[in-house]
C-alpha cells in the first residue's frame, strides 16, 4: 500500500473555511492557546473521520468488489467519479452565486473564541464539512483498494494536522511580520470565499483523477 498517493488530499482537507478558521485564530488574542486547541480538534476529527470512512469502505468492499485503483471501470473508481461530478457542480454553484456568497457566519465568532470553542471548531470543521467527508471517503476507498489499514493513513492525518498548524507556525516563527500580514490574508479570504471554494473543488478533482 503506497500511502504517498493519498498525501496530496491533505491539502484539500484544510482548504476553504478550514484554513480560514486557522488564520482567524492565529490573529486572535491568545493566538497560541486557541490555535493549539483548533489543531488538536483537527487531529482528533481527522483520525476519527478516516477510521469511520475506512470502515465504511471496507464494509462496502465486502459487499461489492471495489476493484483495483488502477482499473478505471472499477466500483471504487466509479465512486470517485461520482465525487468528481458533485465537486464540479459545487464549483459551478459557487461561480453562479459569487456575487452573493459569503463565508459562514460562525467564522466571524472565532475572533473571540476560547480554547474549548477553538477545539470544537477544529473537530467539527472536519467531521461536518461535506468536502472533508468526501476527501476522507476517498482516502478510505483508496486504502481498501490497496489493502491498506488505518496505519497507512497516519501520514495523511499528520500532514492534514501540519497544514492546520501552518498559520500558527508562521505566527510563532515570523513574529510581528506574520501578525501584521495575517489580518490582510484573513480579510481577502473572507471577501473571496467563493473563489477559495472553487479552487478547493478543482484541486480535489485533479487529485482524484490523477
Amino acid at each position: 500500500m503506497d500511502s504517498l498517493k493519498i498525501l496530496p488530499l491533505a491539502i484539500t482537507m484544510m482548504a476553504g473555511p478550514q484554513i480560514m478558521s486557522a488564520v482567524i485564530l492565529a490573529t486572535a488574542q491568545r493566538a497560541v492557546r486557541v490555535s493549539l486547541g483548533f489543531v488538536t480538534g483537527v487531529l482528533i476529527g481527522t483520525s476519527l473521520g478516516v477510521a469511520v470512512m475506512l470502515g465504511i469502505a471496507t464494509a462496502l468492499g465486502g459487499a461489492v468488489d471495489l476493484g483495483s485503483s488502477e482499473d478505471k471501470s472499477s466500483v471504487g473508481r466509479v465512486i470517485q467519479y461520482v465525487l468528481v461530478a458533485l465537486l464540479i457542480l459545487a464549483a459551478l454553484r459557487n461561480w453562479r452565486k459569487r456575487e452573493t456568497v459569503e463565508p459562514p457566519k460562525w467564522l466571524h465568532a472565532l475572533m473571540s473564541a476560547d480554547t474549548r470553542k477553538a477545539f470544537e471548531t477544529g473537530l467539527l470543521v472536519v467531521l461536518l464539512m461535506p468536502s472533508d467527508l468526501m476527501v476522507m471517503l476517498t482516502v478510505g476507498v483508496h486504502l481498501d483498494q490497496g489493502h491498506g489499514s488505518f496505519v497507512d493513513a497516519l501520514p495523511f492525518i499528520a500532514l492534514t494536522t501540519l497544514v492546520a498548524a501552518t498559520p500558527l507556525l508562521l505566527r510563532v516563527l515570523l513574529g510581528h511580520r506574520a501578525a501584521s500580514a495575517m489580518p490582510g490574508l484573513r480579510d481577502w479570504m473572507n471577501n473571496n470565499s467563493w473563489l477559495v471554494n472553487i479552487i478547493v473543488c478543482l484541486i480535489f478533482v485533479v487529485l482524484i483523477l490523477a
